[in-house]
């Protein structure tokens, strides 16, 4: 088996989405989306005779060909290359909801070492792209940081009533009558008097495909066609509950759409695998179609939401949290979103009225 150790730095600007940075990956990436060297060395800042000298010199280390080198043609990425290429991009994509983590614990932990003043709000949250935004704003404008773990929204509700975090990140369909998948999933870890939930933001859902779409994929009913492969995510995930809300609604078996069960962990990975044509289709949100140069197809307004329990509500980083999201600066950043809207953004919610799947014999205040 040939060994090659590869070397990565994690980069990012604050508010960003974490980069693990490769020389030899931001090579082949700028060859593949310029189509030819002098165009690569323009995008990565670099002489052309650099450029061409690295991918002589990984041609020798991996053994492989790297680039197609045909004179007066564009260069192209052999079939080795495109699918390193492929292969290391799809990865990152997976790995993103952990790389973001471990990025906020080493700012947590600098943040404490250099002000000790500084408030903690411990939260595991569903991934969105919102929310390294909301970190950076709140370390800047407001002293307080949010020690994010990223997890599925039922995982990170689980969190929160285990006592693992102050608040939890979760999302879904309003409108879902009581015998709902999305009543099912939620509402025995949510009560009544003892959640608080919190607006954070309003966002779309829909099918993300390649440019053009040119399978034409407009609705749900057309992921049931023989010729379309669709990447689900994973149980446990919100997309995954909002995808089986949808197909209910419209009477759609999922065993009528080929790759119901290939689940993919995040939005940017199922973004991912349609990029790289491993499907044709996936549910996602529209950030992570544009970052991957996809269409994007809406199909449903989700919500998502922040929850903690009662007796935190009032606890100061909470309410500074609050107080946050209830700003212009907050507002503006979450409207520069494709698809999300700051709509009673930081707005303490009543839970039986927004999600009313409660019945009682008795009313309850």
């Amino acid at each position: 088996m040939h060994r090659v150790q590869l070397t990565y730095t994690l980069s990012g600007e604050p508010g960003a989405l974490p980069d693990l940075h490769h020389p030899l990956m931001a090579l082949l990436g700028a060859v593949h989306d310029t189509g030819s060297i002098s165009g690569a060395a323009r995008r990565l800042a670099l002489s052309y005779r650099h450029v061409w000298g690295e991918l002589k010199r990984w041609e020798g280390e991996l053994g492989q060909e790297l680039v197609l080198w045909v004179k007066g043609q564009p260069a192209l990425l052999s079939p080795f290359g495109e699918k390193l290429l492929w292969a290391e991009r799809r990865a990152q994509a997976r790995l993103a909801p952990q790389i973001e983590a471990l990025r906020s614990e080493l700012e947590q932990a600098f943040a404490i070492a250099f002000d000790e003043r500084a408030g903690v709000i411990p939260l595991t949250a569903s991934h969105d792209d919102a929310l390294p935004l909301l970190r950076a704003l709140a370390q800047r404008e407001a002293q307080l940081h949010l020690d994010i773990g990223f997890s599925g929204s039922v995982d990170a509700l689980a969190a929160l009533n285990d006592g693992r975090c102050l608040m939890a990140g979760f999302h879904a369909l309003i409108e879902s009558p009581l015998r709902s998948p999305t009543a099912l999933v939620y509402r025995s870890m949510l009560k009544p008097g003892q959640h608080k939930l919190v607006s954070f933001a309003q966002r779309i859902q829909g099918l993300m495909v390649a440019p053009g779409n040119p399978l034409r994929l407009a609705t749900l009913a057309d992921l049931q066609r023989p010729d379309v492969r669709f990447a689900n995510r994973a149980r446990g995930t919100g997309t995954r509950v909002v995808f089986d809300e949808l197909l209910a609604r419209s009477r759609i078996a999922p065993a009528a759409i080929a790759g119901y069960e290939q689940a993919e962990p995040s939005h940017r990975s199922a973004a991912e695998a349609v990029a790289s044509g491993i499907a044709d289709a996936a549910l996602g949100i529209e950030p992570a179609a544009r970052s991957r140069g996809l269409d994007f197809v809406p199909l449903a307004l989700e919500h998502y939401f922040l929850v903690t329990l009662q007796h935190a509500l009032d606890q100061a980083p909470v309410q500074a949290l609050l107080a946050l999201l209830r700003s212009e600066a907050w507002r503006a950043q979450l409207e520069l979103l494709p698809g999300y809207s700051a709509e009673r953004s930081g707005e303490v919610l009543s839970l039986r009225r927004v999600l009313p799947w409660w019945t009682y014999k008795t009313p309850k205040a």
